[in-house]
This record gives C-alpha cells, structure tokens and sequence, in this order.
C-alpha cells in the first residue's frame, strides 16, 4: 500500500459542495416544525423596565412569546476559563441568563423569543413586542471603559475590569529596561472584526419526552452537547447535539449562544420542533466578534541589538458579556505567543481585560496568537529602523538555534522542535531584488514597502481526543471503514487527511474509508476543532487507534490461520504468518465487529507550527491605495498531511490577514451603536482585491509532541499577513516619513496619514 501521508490527495467532500447537494443546517427541516424569531436590544445600555407582548402575542399564528422569566430554571451560559486576577483573586465572571432580565448590555442583546407557524408570522410578531428601555450612557473601548467615572456595566465589576492580568515579574523587567541601551516603544491596535461566516447560524431542536435533539453548526458536537445541557441542568445523556455541513466559523460557533436554549425550551413547552435561522443583519449583531485590543509594547536591547526584555501593557475587549474563552487572547494568548522564534530573557505582559457595550468578543482564527506575533514583530522593525540596524540582521542575532531545542521560554512553554535560522533565511531570498523593484515603483509614482514577519504559535491548549475505528457493511458487498473522533470540519476537509492516515496505517484503500463528527450519541468524547489541533489529536488519535485494530487482528489472525500469535506479521493491509504464504486480510477478519476499537489518546501536548513570510506592497500616495505585489512564505508544520489542503490553509489565512489590514473594522459610535452592521458598511476580501499569488514553501521538522509530527497549520496564514504586511504598509509610508501607523491601511486613512504628514513637513 503506497504512503498517501504527505500526497495531494482531493478533498472527497469536493464535488457534493460544488454541485450544491451539501446539507446545512437550514436545509434541514422536521414535519410540524414551528419557526422562531429573537427580539433584541436596540439600545447598547440601559434598565430594562418592561418587555411588552399583549400586542404580539393575539398576532396571526403566534404560538408562544418567551422572555427571561420563562427560562429562569436555566442555569447561565459560563466561561470556561476561571484565571487570577495581578492580586491572586477571580477573575470576575458575571452571570449571563439566555434572554437579557434586569439590563441590557449590548445591541443585539436577546431579550424575547417569538414562536409562531411560520417564520414571517414570528419576525412580525417580534417587531410588535415592545421593549421600554431606560437608556444608560455607553462605552466601546476599552480603555475607555477602564477610566475612571466610566459608565458601569455591572454593580459588581469595578471598572468594568473582568480580568486584571499580569504575566512575569515586573521588578526584573524593569531592571532589565534600565540597563538597556535602546528601548523602542510602540502603541499598536489590533482591530474588531465581524466573523461574517458564510453560513449564518442556525438550531433546530425537538425533544421527545425526556431528551433534546439539537442540530446546530458548530466546532464539537461532544463540548455543545456538555454545554447545553450544563444550561439545561440535565445530565449529558439528555441531549443529543447533530451537525451536518458547516459555512464556516474560525471559533466563533463553537460555544451554544442564547438562541439554542430559547429553542430548545419552546421544542419542550409547544411539545413540537422548533427552527431559528438568523439572518445576515442579526449575525452582525449577536455573533461573537474577533480581536479588538490595543496593546503598548516595549523592547529593550543592548548595544549589539540583543533582546534584553519585552513588555506589553493594554487593553483587551471582551465585550458586553463572558463568552466561553472570552478573556484568553489578549491575556495568555498573548503570554505565549509574543515571544516567537526569538530569545527573550526578561518577559512581562499586564493587560485590562474590559467588559464594554459591544457584542461579545471570542475567539477568531488564532485568538490572540497573530495579535501577539505581530506585536513582537512590529517592535522588532521598529527597533531597526530606530537603531539603524538591518532588521534582518536584529532578527537573526536573537533567533533561538536549534542546539538551544528543547528551549523552555519565559512563557514557561518548551518549544520541542523547530529551525528558526534556516526557515527565515529561506524565505527572505525572495526579498533579493527589492530595491531595484522599489525604484522602479518610484518612477510610477508609487511607494514601495517591504514586510517580513516570522511568526511562532503555541497551538490548542493539551487534551485528549476520540479515534474509533468501526467495520461496516460485512456481506453487503461494500465492506467500509468509518472513522469516529470529535473534532469537526467546519470547512477545513478532515475527511481526505484522516483517511490518508488509515489507509496508509492499515493498508486498506483510501476510498473505503468514511468519517464521523456530527453526531454526539457516536463519541465517547470530543475536543472538537479548533487552535489547529486536528492534525495533531485527531490524527494522533487515528494513528493510535490503527494500532490497537492491528494488534486485535494479529490474534484473530493467529486463530483463524492456525498460527502463533508472534509468527504473524502485518504488511499492506494483510496479516501474514511470517515465513509462509498463509494470510488473510483485514477486511475479511473484519467481521461480527471484532476489530472495531473505540480509543480515547492520553493527552497530547502543544505543538509551535513558525515561518517567516515576506510582503511587498505598492502605495499610491494620491489616493491612498494600497496593493499587495509580492507575497511569499515558508512554514514548518511538521509532517505535513496533505500539501493541496495546507496549501488552501494558508492561502484562506493570508487572506483573512491581508483583510484586517486594510479593510476590515468593526466601528461603534459614541452610543455603542454599531456601524459596520452589513455589507454595504463592513468590507470583506475579494479574491480580486489581492491578486499577487501567495506561494509557500515547507520546510518541516516534526514536531515530538504526537504520534504523526504534526504541528498544525489552520491559523498560520492569519499570523504570517497581520505581521508582514503590517510590516510592510509601515516600510512604504516611512518614504514620506510616517513611521507609526495602524490598521486598518484603507485608502481614506492611509491618504489622509499622507496629507497630514506632507502638511508637517
């Protein structure tokens, strides 16, 4: 059997999505379903008085109106993350019920849930309910929110500080500053986005008498299912939790939201299913947004461009309310990926992490690790220019080598594998040649930036995860082997790579082997997807599991062919009594279930996907446009699975970098009203808006963390774009003598930086 680990192999999802068969939540449908609509907060702040529904409740089809008073035998929804506070206390964590009680926090807040025949009778219904409000004043900042005399957002969160984080030893620090002889300093913002996944949410649940059925788009079925029915206050058996394909979701559908409870209690009170699809003006709203911190970072170096220690003070926004892993990335996110590829002696981060009036803020492709990457490498060119030392050479003069590997670093994390030199030297070969090109822009009138970033990312925290391997269809003529683990494709194609790892594990062909996420009634447990770890847990989790159905074979074999258990030998697919031709293969020892294995791995650590990318881009100082030009990376994954599907990684990644940079940002105005709340407003990539080709060379060494070496890939792109293009949008407007500017890099603001910089000169 050929190796197909590390082959090309086509996604096998493919040609069912292309021809439109594919099957999303909102396709599917139950006979006698009811259909819901959820009546938000229009203010950002303010007392909730009264939720008046007389009106709406005698409207055409209405079979129920629901607010807070009816869900009060839920319990809350929680984070699932519980850090210190600098003093040694908790964080602060208030209670969030699924529809707003006494205040409502943010536009969008839920506060009523109509139930009616059809979708337009409830979305009528739901513009009749009247909501009298007691408007509060509003705050979106965070570091606005953390000033004194700001508005409170709840009586027991003194300004409306969740999380006061503190990460090394402040004393050391500072010494190491004092002894510095340059310190460069730089005050950075990292933007809000709107996730705008394809695919809005959706949930459809019944329940049959004792037990809930709810299909949902999601990253785990086996977390929502404990989720949900930790809400619910039932035992886990009570709720079986269905998702089919997904329209994407880079963490933000991870957790269960307001709406799936508010469904399932109406499947449970109306005794029929009940359907919400929101819609694209709503997603805006109530789906969890992405990054939204602002962060000062310091470097001190010595004489010969030595690190000598960093330092990150600033704020981080989780929004209105605790989303599961709310506080994570501008806090220990930040913690472990800010020091990257480099030696960092003396390391310290202090963060507010603040509670504003804007929708909940969670994780996005990354959460925190291409926040805290580019970060590091925006000081680091900064230092540079500031020191007059070549920015490649300051980099190269602090990479930790390979004889310092295992290198624990002052975010206590021991990076195991890894050849920072070697990767970045490869890849800044495609910056040869830049000046020539540089002066050739200049002659059209345009400015020339050049970016590098390195990056290095601490991937999902350790867990466990689910391989079971069962053998269906014995006699019928299409003997198969389903696959069973709980993490779950929301877009990236697992079912190609898993099945590249057990055909080449277990001999068998790669087109008779399937993949099973979507049902939690099917796991034993379930991680799910997310902070790249598929490839390392459920890839682990595949490698171990062939293992045990091989060594379950091996005495099978040893029975049927008469055979000592240690005389027989596995080789492509076959059990084979060594020395003889007496075999038999494993399909056909495959029966009655003997060889299905249900296995959970112990726990598998972290693993540090790092590359360097390298941008260029050509500014057009009369009206402020930017392009990217040039685009190259070179990335360690470890073993890489399959080359075509990292490949489509990367790219997806790179882009969603490239469209924080120049276009996309979430804004609020001085109520908290949002302004970016669709398309026409809020700006995303289109694939001719970059048409520079994003190449990537891989350049792996495996990583010693799990059984496949593999480091995980899914975030890589985003953490590459945000460091070298920022990098590089800086490097061409220093040509007119700006040197501090932030993104979003739109045409307005980079035009208007231009102007005003031309006006001071």
């Amino acid at each position: 059997m050929k190796d197909l680990i590390g082959q090309s192999v086509p996604r096998t999802e493919d040609p069912v999505l292309l021809r439109g068969e594919g099957r999303y939540t909102d396709d599917v449908n139950e006979p006698n379903q009811a259909y819901a609509y959820i009546v938000r907060s229009s203010h950002a702040h303010g007392v909730l008085k009264k939720v008046d529904i007389q009106a709406a409740k005698g409207m055409p089809g209405v079979l129920a109106i629901y607010t807070a008073q009816d869900l009060t035998a839920y319990g809350p929804h929680k984070c699932a993350l519980d850090f210190k506070q600098r003093d040694g206390t908790p964080m602060k964590k208030p209670i969030r019920q699924s529809l707003a009680t006494n205040k409502v926090r943010f536009v969008g807040d839920p506060v009523a849930c109509v139930v009616a025949e059809t979708y337009l009778q409830a979305k009528d219904a739901g513009e009749a309910v009247e909501l009298d409000i007691e408007a509060l004043p509003a705050v979106s900042l965070p570091s606005d929110a953390a000033k004194p005399g700001a508005q409170q957002i709840y009586d027991d969160v003194p300004n409306n500080v969740c999380l006061d984080f503190l990460w090394g030893d402040p004393a050391k620090v500072a010494e190491g500053f004092a002894k510095a002889s340059h310190v460069t300093k730089l005050s950075m913002r990292n933007t809000r986005v709107v996730v705008a996944a394809m695919e809005p949410r959706a949930g459809l649940c019944s329940f049959d008498g004792d037990r809930w059925t709810l299909t949902v788009p999601g990253q785990g079925v086996w977390a929502q299912k404990l989720q949900l029915a930790d809400i619910l206050g039932v035992t886990p058996d009570k709720v079986r939790i269905l998702t089919y394909n997904v329209g994407g979701s880079f963490g933000m559908k991870g957790p269960i939201y307001p709406e799936y409870v508010c469904l399932a209690h109406a499947a449970r009170a109306l005794g029929r299913p009940v359907k919400w699809t929101d819609e694209r003006s709503g997603s805006f709203l109530s789906d969890h947004h992405g990054r939204d911190h602002e962060m000062t970072g310091e470097l001190a170096l010595s004489a010969e461009g030595k690190f000598l220690a960093l330092r990150f003070t600033g704020f981080g926004n989780v929004g209105s309310y605790l989303s599961n892993v709310a506080p994570q990335p501008p806090s220990m996110n930040l913690v472990r990926n800010a020091c990257g590829v480099y030696r960092i002696p003396l390391f310290e981060v202090s963060t507010k992490v603040c509670f504003t009036n804007t929708s909940p803020v969670s994780a996005y492709r990354g959460a925190g690790r291409p926040e805290a990457n580019m970060y590091i490498e925006r000081l680091i060119d900064e230092a540079a220019r500031e020191t007059g030392i070549d920015r490649f050479e300051l980099r190269r003069r602090n990479h930790v080598t390979p004889a310092e590997i295992p290198y624990k670093n002052r975010a206590d994390m021991t990076v195991d594998s890894g050849d920072f030199g070697a990767v970045f030297e490869k890849a800044i070969k495609a910056a040869e040649g830049f000046e020539e090109r540089k002066r050739q822009s200049k002659a059209r009138g345009k400015l020339r930036g050049l970016g590098v970033g390195s990056y290095m990312e601490v991937t999902a925290p350790p867990n466990k995860e689910m391989g079971g391997i069962q053998f269906d269809g014995g006699g019928t003529g299409d003997p198969h082997i389903t696959f069973i683990t709980g993490s779950l494709d929301y877009g990236q194609g697992h079912a190609s790579p898993m099945a590249q790892v057990l055909a080449t594990k277990l001999g068998v062909p790669f087109e008779k082997i399937r993949l099973l996420q979507s049902d939690s009634d099917k796991l034993v447990f379930g991680a799910g997807t997310g902070g790249s770890r598929t490839a390392m847990m459920s890839g682990g989790a595949a490698v171990q599991a062939a293992e045990l159905v091989i060594k379950k074979g091996k005495t099978l074999a040893a029975e049927k062919l008469e055979a000592a258990e240690a005389d027989i030998e596995f080789r492509d697919g076959t059990f084979v009594v060594a020395g003889t031709d007496r075999k038999v293969a494993l399909m056909d020892l495959a029966v009655d279930k003997k060889l299905d294995v249900t296995h959970v791995t112990e726990v598998i650590p972290s693993a540090f996907p790092n590359g360097c990318h390298v941008c260029e881009v050509e500014i057009d100082p009369e009206t402020g446009e930017a392009e990217v030009v040039r685009y190259s990376s070179v990335n360690d994954f470890g073993t890489v699975l399959n080359p075509m599907m990292v490949e489509g990684q990367l790219h997806g990644g790179v882009v969603q970098g490239m469209g924080q940079v120049f276009m996309e940002s979430a804004k609020y105005d001085a109520d908290a009203q949002l302004l970016t709340g669709s398309f026409m407003d809020y700006a995303l990539p289109h694939f001719t808006d970059f048409p520079a080709p994003v190449t990537w060379q891989s350049h792996p060494v495996p990583s010693n963390t799990n059984p496949l070496g593999a480091k995980g890939c899914g975030e890589a792109g985003c953490a590459g774009a945000l460091t070298s293009v920022m990098n590089a949008v800086v490097d061409a407007l220093s040509q007119v003598g700006i040197t501090r500017f932030d993104m979003p890099a739109s045409p307005e603001r980079v035009w208007k930086a231009i102007n005003a910089s031309k006006t001071a000169r």
